[in-house]
């Protein structure tokens, strides 16, 4: 007969067992997934959208959240008129564009040491930061929109300037019809990682209501674009995504920039390599890492 010593022992062991299997069921819950290529299909409006979340806090499914909120400063302007044949709105400054930018502190920590960026009141001029994201495959040219995403350009330069970026992995390429982009920014390369603190969504989300349901409605982000990935409103952080062909997602994730065409041939290269393993969604075939983004 076990004494009631070793029963507790037993106890405590099985309890420990299941904790870390629930944290192992978290983590890979919180893992970023694309819908639409490898994981599921959402039709809407007859079109395959894909959706791109890197999950920095725990939810409760693998998708994007609808947005349920914007930041304060993106209600209190006049609406720019519905985006034509799937377009992304036209933008229109909200008020208090860049006056309070906030980075409070994630579920998760840091996946790299890093110094969150100052919060507050953020420039919004010049209107256009150049940068160089150096990669083993070859230059990629940005320039960052810090005229219409300045909290969003303020935490990349942070983090660029930090050198938390250096030498990290682009750790997803998606290949398929209405999904064509490369993830990076993770240092973990797993897509759960981030910098420890999270920020609100910018352009193009702030164009719209709350409660609008064009928010959950596909748009193109043109081939060219760089965009935050998120798991809905609030939850930015260091992963981010450029995109090589004109891509359909519901206007919840963040554009702060644009890829110039050499920066664009180097995307082609490495999309034409395909995903390591087949597939349309998944590890570039052509791994890629990024040596060091430096602001021109």
């Amino acid at each position: 007969m076990p004494t009631n010593e070793q029963r507790r022992e037993t106890a405590k062991r099985k309890l420990e067992r299941q904790l870390e299997n629930r944290a192992e069921r978290e983590r890979k819950r919180r893992q970023m997934t694309i819908i639409g290529s490898a994981a599921a299909a959402v039709v809407v409006v007859g079109a395959v959208v894909a959706t791109i979340v890197i999950t920095n806090r725990d939810s409760d499914s693998p998708t994007a959240a609808p947005a349920s909120s914007t930041p304060e400063t993106s209600s209190a302007f006049d609406m720019p008129a519905p985006p034509q044949s799937g377009a992304l709105p036209e933008f229109v400054a909200p008020a208090g564009l860049g006056q309070n930018c906030q980075y409070p502190q994630s579920a998760d920590a840091a996946s790299k040491e890093n110094t969150p960026p100052r919060s507050g009141k953020v420039p919004t001029e010049p209107a256009e930061v150049s940068a160089s994201m150096a990669t083993d495959r070859g230059n990629i040219g940005l320039q960052l929109d810090n005229g219409k995403s300045p909290c969003t350009v303020n935490s990349f330069a942070s983090l660029a300037q930090q050198g938390y970026f250096n030498d990290t992995p682009c750790h997803r390429l998606t290949t398929s019809e209405s999904l064509g982009v490369l993830q990076c920014g993770d240092p973990t390369g797993e897509g759960t990682g981030g910098p420890g603190y999270e920020f609100a969504n910018e352009y193009p989300t702030d164009q719209y209501q709350p409660d609008d349901p064009a928010l959950n409605q596909p748009v193109v982000y043109p081939r060219g674009t760089l965009a935050m990935a998120n798991a809905g409103p609030g939850t930015n952080g260091s992963q981010f995504f450029l995109v090589y062909q004109d891509s359909q997602l519901p206007p919840q994730y963040t554009v702060f920039g644009t890829i110039d065409e050499t920066g664009l041939e180097t995307l082609d290269k490495i999309a034409a390599e395909g995903v390591d393993g087949g597939g349309p969604d998944g590890a570039p075939k052509l791994a890629t890492t990024v040596k060091s983004i430096q602001l021109d």
